[in-house]
């Protein structure tokens, strides 16, 4: 009989209450979105106050700099990770039904998206104040790993996002008609809980390697060297992960069952390492030139 591990009977709610004839609900889902700017805000301010980490020991900018422009950062996540997803994933939904765009509660972000709405809005922000722009970018992506792993960890506690059919002895029977249906899988349809690859690699292991290159490193006196190894090392993780993960449903089809963004007879890559290949390819990138032009003393 094969090992598999049964979903743990939790709640995607923290709690809910109803006020005046409404139903109010805290899910873990928001409360991770809430986790990981609290976390990247505290790991920004702490670097900040370190001034030996920067270029001639002086921060690209102050804590409350950092403060303000964190409206800017939420927005450009949602803004996004929203627009990002229509536009991905199911733009002919969405150009169908335009309404539903702004209905997020209804689920629907994208990392790739949510991110471009970061660059954007920490672009913004520095050209306004006249800060570095590289300086600030390897700030907010050297916090960014942290909010990946209480997201990934919210998809597991939501069900969603699962993997693909497995029989490793850690595969889980998630809760679910469309999680339990495998046609070519005879009895219990267990998965890979690839929601926990990903918190592991996009979360711990990312966030460990890149607080090493700036605490031991010296990293931020290289202008995008972090802000390159966050790209690489995502987009690597990510296109990792995309082997064992369930593939988006809409690009599913009988002639395509792994769901490949693009595919020719034999080969194919889904919509998340289609995405993330240009992550990795401009992070190692960025790296390198980062690296060739690194002060003598770094």
């Amino acid at each position: 009989m094969q090992a598999v591990l049964t979903f743990p009977d939790i709640s995607p709610e923290v709690f809910s209450f109803t006020l005046f004839g409404m139903d109010f609900a805290l899910r873990w889902y928001a409360l991770s979105y809430i986790a990981g700017i609290v976390v990247a805000w505290r790991l920004c301010v702490m670097a900040l106050n370190r001034p030996r980490l920067w270029p001639g020991e002086t921060p690209p900018m102050t804590a409350r700099q950092f403060e303000d422009m964190l409206t800017w950062v939420i927005l450009g996540v949602i803004l996004g990770g929203r627009l990002g997803f229509v536009l991905f994933y199911q733009p002919a939904y969405y150009l169908a039904n335009p309404v539903e765009i702004l209905k997020i509660w209804h689920g629907g972000m994208s990392f790739h998206g949510g991110f471009i709405g970061t660059i954007v809005a920490v672009f913004l922000f520095a050209r306004k104040q006249g800060i570095s722009f590289a300086s600030v970018a390897d700030l907010c992506t050297h916090a960014t790993p942290p909010g990946l792993f209480f997201g990934r960890m919210a998809n597991f506690v939501n069900a969603e996002l699962w993997g693909r059919p497995s029989e490793v002895p850690w595969a889980v029977i998630f809760p679910g008609e469309a999680a339990q249906f495998c046609p070519d899988v005879v009895g219990v349809c267990a998965r890979h809980p690839s929601q926990l690859y990903e918190a592991l690699l996009e979360g711990v292991l990312l966030g460990a390697v890149l607080l090493w290159l700036v605490y031991r490193r010296g990293a931020f006196r290289m202008p995008f060297f972090v802000s390159g190894a966050f790209l690489a090392g995502y987009g690597v993780a990510r296109f990792f992960v995309e082997f064992f993960r369930q593939p988006d449903a809409q690009f599913v089809s009988p002639g395509n069952p792994l769901g490949l963004a693009f595919h020719v007879e034999g080969w194919g890559v889904t919509m998340g390492q289609t995405l993330s290949t240009p992550m990795i390819l401009i992070g190692v990138a960025a790296m390198l030139v980062s690296w060739s032009r690194r002060p003598k003393t770094a």
